[in-house]
């Protein structure tokens, strides 16, 4: 095989390696957005024994029968200059179709709300495999959907940098995440078709 025929047949191997190369990652990631994640969960049957747990090191969240898991989901907690607080709580509020109030952002939604300590609450957002949050609690939107409906006020709430699930059923969730994924246009988000949205477990067109 001559010089050129050589470079040529290199150069097309090279092509046809990025090209599958991009084609799966655009796969692995696109799989990877918390829009696509969608969290088995049991049915509640005693109410008296629920409770949550958030685990801010492995940024999981657990909803907890007694001692059963009905349901596990990643989330993204707060960073470590504005921190997602730790200790026992009690979701008090809840709010499916709550929009923040405050500069900048007003407006924008927080869909499935549930408030544990004033101005701050689990609800649905953007999720990332890093704190990112000024404190909330960001739940993949099928995820803060089926939270909301198990969970009652009332229901404690235990916020620690780890939890025993984060060894067992923590270790087999996704990692998730958002930070590539174009967010919708700002006239979706401020429309009320993001809430008629949202009680189907989906966000814009994703």
């Amino acid at each position: 095989m001559n010089s050129t025929l050589t470079r040529r047949f290199f150069q097309t191997i090279a092509v046809v390696a990025v090209a599958a190369a991009l084609s799966s990652c655009a796969t692995k990631k696109g799989g990877h957005y918390s829009v696509h994640f969608d969290p088995p969960a049991k049915p509640v049957t005693n109410p008296s024994a629920l409770k949550v747990k958030l685990s801010t090191g492995a940024q999981r969240v657990y909803v907890v029968q007694g001692n059963e898991v009905l349901l596990a989901t990643p989330c993204s907690v707060g960073t470590a200059s504005t921190p997602t607080p730790h200790g026992t709580f009690t979701i008090y509020n809840k709010q499916a179709n709550r929009r923040r109030v405050s500069q900048p952002g007003a407006g924008y939604p927080m869909t499935f709300w549930m408030e544990f300590k004033s101005a701050y609450g689990m609800h649905w957002g953007w999720v990332k495999p890093y704190p990112c949050t000024h404190g909330c609690v960001r739940l993949p939107i099928k995820s803060a959907q089926k939270i909301f409906s198990m969970v009652p006020t009332g229901t404690p709430l235990i916020i620690a940098s780890s939890h025993p699930e984060d060894a067992t059923i923590g270790k087999t969730l996704p990692v998730l995440d958002d930070s590539s994924l174009a967010d919708p246009p700002m006239s979706y988000m401020l429309s009320a078709q993001v809430f008629e949205d949202a009680k189907k477990g989906k966000i814009y067109t994703y």
